[in-house]
């Protein structure tokens, strides 16, 4: 995660460190290491092949990449053996070499949830031993199929407004150089990150053809799409092994290659896979699927709005509503959607119509405008605590306010793009001092790392003035520890422990009456009364029948 530079007894030679989320420090490889890896490599690659094995080179061992290795690693052949040899491939940097040590340990670089991530990668590098990883590119010389697992992020200038931002496409585009300078001829590139419609056929398709020409090979790239759907928390793994898949390749060949390699490797029996013509329709369904998702609760957000300024308790809407079957998947949006997917995906489609496909009109209004929604509900959720805190006659300025629940959703441990990232800041800016739980989250790298992470001067932190004391941000582990004392408790994401938090043991804890926001709709009406009755002050997003709720209990203690 950290540059770290030391002497180390050399004079003023300087050695680069990778450093892991714990703090283990490893030297980056000098260039004898790196011929020796490859060395090392090509003769395991001699003796897999010996055995029958196709050999898989994974690009990119992050969130998603790292369990897929694992997936294709641990699935079997016919007979019930590995059929398939992987190679996961992460670069030497500072800021990710330390991934590759880890796996080569059998350690998951990524924390999940899901018990079975270590279980798998443990069983597929140290037992059934047909999963490595390393830093050497010039394994790709040696691959049969290169899966790409690199980010494909879109950069916002500005919270708000999705139209200034920008695809950073120099990870993925150097990766397709990366690619078609080293793969044999006949070797597959599945093409498995999100990426901007059009990506495969108008951006990699053309590298690797070049590539292709420089280097004498005069048969088209067998190039492929195919988008995961990963979901965070205890299914973690199941997400990508045994759920539907949509595919797609520049040619017959290809598409027949990944539909042939996809069956191998996933749960393709139970959950069978579509195959689309192209990969732009691919690339396409997945940002419309995402898109989709994300425009509904934009939509309810606004009227989550109208909700609390008109007395209504939008969750008693919302579940009137779901009786209609047609309507049994409406959910309530709560202080923003996270995730790594929903709030940029739109904006990769978006980017795409203009700088990919080159067309100059502005079809896109409500995609844009959902995304847009979506980033600042959590600007709303931060007003709600400063009324909430002005109604007991008490400013937000030096208040100390408990946020519960740092992660994007309930049960999971993954704090992109949380909503409760933009609440934070805006309290902090607003003179608020802050404190955190989440039984799930160790470490909130984006305030933890907030100058580097998720990558230098794209943090959040530069909307928003008064800032750098959240680099300090550190999360509670014990809940009466964090709860003591605290001016306002924020109810911001639905985990397991806060459904049960009752009134009684929220004032025994905090050891006064405090302003308690519910982001979520975890109160019901006998919560809420009770908080009024121990003379605490409550707020509720989309919840304006709390108003009624709180006159009621005024009215019968006069």
């Amino acid at each position: 995660m950290n540059i770290i530079l030391s002497n180390g007894g050399c004079g003023d030679m300087k050695i680069a460190y990778s450093m892991s989320p714990d703090g283990e420090q490893f030297a980056l490889p000098t260039e004898d290491e790196s011929s020796a890896e490859f060395k090392r490599v090509e003769k395991i690659v001699e003796e897999q092949r010996a055995m029958g094995r196709e050999i898989v080179v994974v690009l990119g061992v992050g969130f998603v990449g790292a369990v897929m290795a694992a997936v294709v690693a641990d699935s079997v052949d016919a007979t019930g053996k590995p059929g398939k040899f992987v190679i996961g491939v992460q670069r030497p940097s500072t800021r990710s070499y330390w991934k590759i040590p880890l796996l080569n340990r059998g350690v998951s670089p990524v924390k999940a949830d899901d018990p079975e991530v270590d279980v798998m990668i443990r069983r597929c590098v140290l037992e059934k031993k047909c999963l490595i990883a390393t830093h050497i590119y010039d394994v790709m010389t040696l691959a049969d199929v290169v899966v790409v697992d690199v980010q494909c992020d879109y950069l916002k200038e500005s919270l708000g407004n999705v139209r200034t931002g920008r695809t950073d496409m120099d990870a993925l585009e150097g990766s397709f150089q990366v690619i078609a300078d080293r793969i044999p001829a006949k070797a597959l590139v599945l093409i498995e990150t999100t990426v901007a419609p059009g990506t495969t056929e108008q951006i990699a398709l053309p590298i690797m053809k070049k590539a292709f020409r420089k280097r004498g090979i005069e048969s088209e790239p067998l190039l492929a799409h195919s988008y995961e759907r990963v979901m965070p928390g205890k299914n973690y793994v199941a997400s990508i092994r045994d759920f539907w898949r949509v595919c797609s390749g520049v040619n017959q060949e290809a598409r027949e290659r990944v539909v042939k390699f996809l069956n191998e490797v996933l749960n393709t029996k139970k959950y069978p896979l579509t195959v689309l013509d192209r990969p732009i329709e691919s690339e396409t369904a997945k940002i419309v699927e995402n898109s989709y998702r994300a425009a509904i609760l934009a939509f309810l957000d606004e009227w989550s709005l109208f909700a609390e300024r008109n007395g209504v308790d939008i969750l008693k809407v919302i579940n009137a509503i779901k009786v209609r079957p047609t309507h049994c998947n409406i959910i309530f949006p709560g202080p923003g959607i996270g995730g790594y997917c929903l709030p940029k995906d739109g904006g990769l489609g978006y980017w795409a119509y203009k700088h990919i496909l080159g067309f100059e009109d502005e079809i896109f209004k409500i995609t844009p405008m959902a995304i847009d929604i979506n980033d600042t509900r959590g600007l709303h959720a931060a007003q709600l605590v400063r009324d909430a805190m002005r109604n007991m006659g008490r400013p937000i300025a030096s208040a100390d306010i408990l946020i519960l629940g740092a992660a994007y959703r309930e049960d999971v441990g993954d704090t992109r793009y949380s909503g409760s990232e933009v609440m934070i800041r805006k309290l902090s800016e607003m003179g608020a001092e802050i404190r955190v739980h989440d039984p799930y989250v160790l470490h909130w790298w984006e305030f933890e790392q907030q100058d580097s992470y998720p990558s230098p001067n794209y943090s959040l932190k530069r909307f928003f003035r008064n800032q750098e004391k959240l680099k300090d941000l550190r999360i509670q582990q014990n809940l009466d520890i964090a709860m003591k004392g605290a001016d306002a408790i924020v109810l911001a994401v639905r985990h397991e422990p806060y459904l049960n938090l009752t009134p009684d043991e929220t004032i025994k804890k905090t050891g006064k009456p405090v302003a308690v926001i519910d982001c979520f709709g975890i109160l019901d009406d006998a919560k809420i009364k009770r908080f009024f009755e121990l003379g605490c002050e409550v707020k509720g997003m989309g919840r304006g029948h709390i108003q009624r709720i709180k006159d009621e209990v005024r009215k019968a203690q006069r």
